[in-house]
């Protein structure tokens, strides 16, 4: 059976796990405020040495390729494209907001995963199960909050909001959503990596590692700036 890697760093959260088929062989979650890029490879050895995995035996390499924070996205991805380059592998990038989504499996109704992006605004998508996976109904976005939840009410659905970040909105989600608004707690709040390794070992289209590049939804603020004084210059790099 093919075996795996997978790796999410797109959040606090750092998330890795080796998984054969089916079977998940490690994982290792850890929700600390530490540098991924000090931490994540070493973790990758110590995981891979523990369940007697070599990299040569790697078949896949699955990686969370935002949106989330700039910087941990950023880690993640050239992480996962130099592992999958050297091995000769193939790389697949699987939103972050899905690998949150999949932890409400078997609810009934929307799956709504959130990442706050400051001023207001959120990462979110629209989820919902399909048997034994939670598919994505609309493409994730970048979305005020406000207008996320009246897109939400106007469903008539009940909602399940996931992700750490829930709990700095949760006041205006319940006065516009009410009974209707149903929150994940504890571990089902934090995205799973073998979730990740499952949901890219059904993607069949692997992507190109010299081509693969991270969805931000956004611009971190200082390219954005850059690219802003750039065009007042009279140079366009779109």
């Amino acid at each position: 059976m093919s075996k795996t890697l997978a790796i999410d760093t797109s959040s606090f959260v750092m998330g890795l796990a080796v998984t054969e088929g089916d079977r998940t062989l490690g994982e290792v979650i850890t929700n600390i405020k530490k540098n991924h890029s000090i931490r994540l490879m070493p973790a990758i050895d110590q995981l891979m040495s523990e369940v007697a995995v070599k990299p040569n035996e790697l078949e896949k390499i699955v990686v969370a390729n935002g949106p989330g924070s700039y910087t941990g996205v950023r880690i993640g991805v050239t992480t996962a494209k130099t592992l999958a380059w050297s091995l000769h592998i193939p790389i697949v990038g699987v939103s972050s907001l899905a690998v949150l989504a999949q932890t409400g499996r078997f609810f009934q109704g929307v799956v709504s995963p959130i990442m706050d992006a400051r001023r207001g605004q959120v990462y979110t998508g629209h989820y919902e199960t399909n048997g034994v996976d939670v598919v994505e109904v609309g493409n994730d976005c970048l979305i005020l909050l406000e207008d996320w939840l009246i897109y939400l009410k106007e469903l008539q659905k009940p909602v399940l909001f996931v992700g750490q970040d829930v709990s700095m909105h949760e006041t205006m989600i319940r006065d516009v959503l009410g009974e209707a608004a149903h929150f994940a707690t504890g571990s089902m709040a934090l995205p799973r990596p073998a979730e990740l390794a499952r949901v890219g070992q059904a993607m069949t289209m692997a992507d190109s590692v010299h081509s693969f590049v991270p969805n931000y939804l956004q611009l971190a603020e200082a390219e954005a700036n850059w690219r802003k004084a750039q065009k007042e210059k009279g140079c366009d790099y779109d």
